[in-house]
């Protein structure tokens, strides 16, 4: 099952390094701490609306155009979940995937949902 804080935080940290900024530099513009954005970007804590909002403001980002790509991503992960399932399926064991190496939210998310 796929996360939405997790992909929301993929998506935010993809906007972010695309503008090459640096969390201090957001965290700073949306008045809210580096530790909690931090854990944002990582998928632990949830957002609320009206932060998300100041996130999207701090990297000008309009909050509806974020809101599109965490609902692509769902969409592409929704329409794939046997194929998800399937990744460990022959051993039963959980297949390790870098999320690191994965260029946009899409890539991180499915990697994620890989991994767990």
């Amino acid at each position: 099952m796929i996360l939405l804080r997790r992909v929301i935080g993929d998506t935010l940290r993809s906007r972010r390094l695309s503008q090459h900024r640096t969390l201090r530099e957001v965290s700073t513009g949306a008045n809210v701490s580096l530790g909690y954005l931090s854990e944002i970007e990582r998928g632990q804590k949830e957002a609320s609306s009206e932060l998300l909002a100041s996130i999207c403001d701090a990297l000008d980002v309009p909050l509806s155009q974020v809101l599109r790509e965490v609902s692509d991503t769902l969409a592409v992960t929704e329409d794939r979940p046997a194929v998800l399932q399937a990744v460990g399926a022959p051993t039963g064991k959980t297949v390790k995937q870098s999320t690191a190496k994965a260029s946009n939210p899409i890539e991180r998310s499915v990697a994620h949902l890989r991994a767990a």
